[in-house]
Formats: C-alpha cells, structure tokens, sequence
C-alpha cells in the first residue's frame, strides 16, 4: 500500500511538472502569434501605402570606408580547434598590455566599440570581436548552434588564442548576457566586469515573469522566435525596420548624444544585407528560452554597470537589482537623456566612467599587469 501511494505521489508531482511546462510554452508561442498577427497587420498596412517600396531591399556591394578606418585598429582572423568556426576582430594597443575584450550586442557588430577601441588602446591591448553569427566571422547555418554553451566557450577560446588566461570584460546587450554568463562560469578569467544596458540573467528572467510593462517591451523575443518571417520584417522597405532600432525617436541614438551618421548607418547596413546575417544574429533569441530560467548564480569580479536613462527596451528598476548578484565591488551610473545605444549614444560619459572604475581600489595595481 505504502508503495503504491508512493508511486501515486510520484505520478502526480511528475503530471504537474508536465502541466507547468505545458502552460508555459503555450504562452510563449500564443505571445509568438500575437506579435505575429500585429507585424502582418504592419505589413499590410505598408503595402497599401507604399506598394512599390515595401518589397525594396538588397545586398550592399562596397564596405563604407569607416570600417577601414586605420585608426580603430587592424582587422583579424582566427579559426577556433574546437568549433572550427573562424572569428573577425579588430584589435589596438601593444602586445603584452592587458587585453580588454569587448562584446557587442542585436543588431550591431565590432563596430559598435568604435570609440572605446580609439579610447582605450593607449592601456590596454583592445579586441572587438565579430561574434558568432555576426558580421565577418563564421555564421552557421543550424540554430542550435547558437547554443549558450558554445558561446562561452566562444569567449574563453579567443581569450586563451590571444595568449591570454584573463582579460576586462566588457559587453553591451546581448554581449552583456555573455559577459554576465561568462564572468559566472570562469571567474578566473575575469578581472573586472563592465556592462551596459543589461541586467544580470536571473534580474531579466524574474522581471519578465512578473513585470507586464517589461514583458510587452521584451515582446519582440517572441516575435523572433519565427522562422523567416522575423529576416523578412527587417529587411523589406530597404531594412526601414533595422534603421528604425537606431534612428528613431523612441528607440534610436542621439537625442542629446552622439548622431549615427549616415555613413555609420550604411556599415550596419552592409554588413546585415550580406547572405545570412540576419538569420545568424536572430538564431540567437531562438535559443534564448534554452538559457532560461538560470540559476541564480553570484558574479565574483567587480562589476561596473551602466545603464542609459531612456532605455526603450529594458525597465530602469532592473539595474539597481542586479546588485543582489554581486559579490564584489559594484558600481551602477544611470546615465540621463542616453538610449539603450549607450556606448555610441554617449561616448564620452561612457569612456570616462570606464577609466574610473578602472582604477578604482585594488583593480588599478591589477590592470597595470
């Protein structure tokens, strides 16, 4: 008898926890079909206004010249043993100085550290990395290569390639997720951590579950978890969809910072019209409900954590949050009037932070090492 209540116990814990998963990926998907129902509904509306427009995009044939500015650095190539995928960087500074390594976010590449790689090349040797799937390093084809895994074990390759066993870390959006993830999982490599624009992992994951503004502002998530249909949304009218992300006013650069010019503008958009580039870059949401829920894991190097005030896609309220998951020194600086575009939006105040926080305490003997 005892058995058989044991093994009625068992059975229904095990119905529950089906029933939950159940429930939960039922929101998650009829959340994809909502947000896909507006974006047709958006579609439609834009081919009865502009017809002859809407289905007008292209493959860019010339590179602008700012991304071979000499004065960023010189462009690279390695191809990691374990992957076999080959990574583009752009690197500065002398050999032998401590490395800063620097991880973009969606939809940027190397690029984005354009001003930090002119700033900090003086004190460091500075690395911007094409990430998996983005720009000129490898993109592979199956989504599940964009596993969480692989991607630190991306980091901790380019790292060791380098000829260095740690570095500075510093990570915007998506390559903030990777740093934050990175700096949990090789806390050895990490001297100090520098984010921007985004919350620790489990902040995120809390505030989506129980936060309705921050669930509709993340409803774009469910949107790419679509085959096709998301690459297709950004690229027609000429990629109006992707100039929007960083010109608009609500979303977009420069309201009392740094303008993208239209020259900066055209890099992005050579390199997302290339053959694949927005299906390697969108792979990575596709795998983005793999990662989550995380473990509430502790970061033990120090953490500096900026944050743009007018953020259209984050809650402000998680940047203060995340210090719960700090176990060193942390500094957070909200920056006023800055969009989520932080370190292109507002360069200097960026650059300047970075520098204090850099020789701040003890972190100062170390990065002269």
């Amino acid at each position: 008898m005892a058995r058989l209540l044991h093994n009625l116990l068992l059975f229904t814990v095990r119905l529950a926890l089906k029933i939950r998963v159940f429930g939960y990926w039922s929101l998650i998907y009829s959340y994809c079909a909502l947000c896909t129902c507006i974006a047709l509904l958006k579609l439609w509306w834009n081919i009865i206004l502009r017809p002859s427009k809407t289905f007008q995009w292209g493959i860019r044939e010339t590179p602008p010249a700012c991304l071979n500015d000499t004065s960023l650095g010189t462009h690279c190539y390695v191809r990691i043993k374990e992957s076999g995928l080959r990574f583009h960087y752009v690197a500065a500074g002398e050999r032998g100085k401590p490395l800063m390594l620097f991880l973009h976010g969606f939809p940027e590449f190397w690029f984005s550290w354009r001003h930090q790689l002119r700033e900090f090349k003086s004190e460091f040797r500075v690395v911007a990395v094409d990430m998996r799937g983005y720009g000129e390093s490898d993109v592979p084809a199956s989504a599940d290569s964009y596993r969480l895994d692989y991607l630190l074990t991306d980091v901790k390759d380019i790292v060791e390639y380098l000829g260095y066993n740690r570095c500075f870390l510093v990570g915007h959006d998506w390559g903030g997720i990777i740093s934050w993830l990175f700096a949990i999982h090789y806390p050895e490599m990490v001297t100090k951590l520098i984010v921007l624009n985004c919350p620790h992992p489990s902040v995120f994951t809390e505030y989506c579950l129980r936060s309705p503004s921050q669930l509709l502002k993340s409803s774009y998530i469910f949107f790419f978890q679509l085959p096709r249909f998301p690459e297709f949304m950004l690229s027609i009218n000429d990629f109006k969809a992707l100039k929007c992300l960083f010109t608009s006013r609500s979303t977009g650069i420069g309201r009392k910072g740094c303008w993208l010019t239209s020259e900066d503008m055209e890099a992005y958009l050579y390199v997302f019209s290339q053959p694949g580039a927005l299906t390697g870059a969108l792979n990575y949401y596709r795998n983005i409900f793999s990662f989550l829920p995380l473990t509430q894991q502790d970061v033990k190097s120090p953490v500096l954590l900026l944050w743009g005030e007018r953020d259209a896609f984050l809650e402000l309220d998680m940047a203060e949050t995340c210090r719960l998951y700090i176990k060193n020194h942390f500094r957070l600086n909200i920056i006023s009037g800055a969009s989520h575009w932080l370190q292109q939006d507002q360069p200097d105040i960026v650059n300047t932070l970075i520098w204090t926080f850099l020789k701040e305490g003890e972190g100062r003997k170390t990065y002269r090492n």
